[in-house]
């Protein structure tokens, strides 16, 4: 058996070898970027390359800025924001879960709250979001009780996925059948997106049709979720236990080791979009890339 496992590690190491090289930079490492925060979440990338984080139990939106790797508070009595992103004017939007809102902040820091409820009732609380090219907002709502809520049960029994149209008037449920709906993102196409449903322990994909409701459900991987990106070989990146990368068949082809409990979060920054920006527990992080991000 022992020599069975040795050769084992021979014949699976230098694929994995492969694969690191592939996607990770020569020589790059994981390096911790700050560490101050008491639960980092929601990274999004603006078109310059810097990017916008939470520290929701803080109340703060925060932002590094790629130029100098610098940390400074972009906002605070931010609504509780969690996920971010930015629409193509230049707004953040924020899932703000303090009163169950989607917001919409301008770039003079002034929110408005483009979602109050759905049909009479408050959301579940607002998690992560992706803007497809025509500008439609996709959120999953599940309920995770905050310590700083009045209330203490659900007013919508089910967790999730909904879609405000592009014209910011209609806001319509598009999957109604996950657990416990978390992290979100669509390719650049807008052809396709991956949800994962954290509480079933499962990611999939959906196809987008051209009104944004989404068909063709279709399991991509075992393994859930708390946020995720994608880069431009179209390798989707899935957080919890560290990163971890699976290609578009749904193969695994890279663990990124993260030294803390739960990693939360994950989207590519930089000017070149090359710099994989990691958010988990306490601290935010980054690891050059060969591969980039994608909007």
């Amino acid at each position: 058996m022992k020599h069975l496992f040795v050769i084992l590690i021979l014949l699976i190491s230098p694929g994995c070898k492969a694969q690191k090289q592939e996607l990770v930079a020569d020589l790059a490492n994981l390096t911790l970027v700050a560490a101050d925060y008491k639960f980092t979440e929601g990274p999004a990338v603006a078109k310059n390359g810097d990017v916008y984080f939470t520290d929701q139990p803080n109340n703060k939106i925060l932002k590094w800025t790629a130029s100098d790797n610098s940390v400074s508070v972009y906002m605070e009595e931010a609504g509780r924001a969690n996920g971010l992103y930015f629409d193509h004017d230049g707004n953040l939007l924020a899932c703000a879960d303090e009163k169950f809102e989607l917001w919409r902040i301008d770039k003079a820091k002034n929110p408005k709250a483009l979602i109050t409820e759905f049909q009479g009732k408050k959301l579940n609380g607002p998690n992560d979001l992706w803007v497809d090219a025509k500008g439609g907002i996709y959120f999953t709502d599940p309920y995770y009780q905050r310590p700083y809520w009045e209330r203490k049960e659900k007013e919508i029994e089910k967790e999730r996925v909904y879609y405000l149209t592009p014209d910011m008037n209609e806001l319509r449920i598009v999957a109604d059948d996950l657990v416990q709906p978390n992290g979100i993102i669509g390719t650049p196409d807008g052809k396709m997106i991956y949800i994962a449903d954290i509480g079933d322990k499962k990611t999939y994909s959906f196809t987008i049709s051209e009104n944004g409701d989404l068909s063709n459900k279709t399991l991509f991987t075992e393994l859930g979720s708390d946020g995720m990106t994608l880069d431009n070989h179209g390798n989707v990146y899935l957080t919890g236990n560290g990163v971890t990368v699976f290609n578009k068949k749904g193969e695994e082809i890279l663990q990124i080791p993260v030294p803390q409990k739960w990693t939360a979060n994950v989207t590519f920054g930089g000017p070149d979009q090359k710099i994989l920006f990691i958010t988990a527990m306490n601290s935010v992080y980054t690891l050059e890339m060969n591969v980039n991000g994608v909007r």
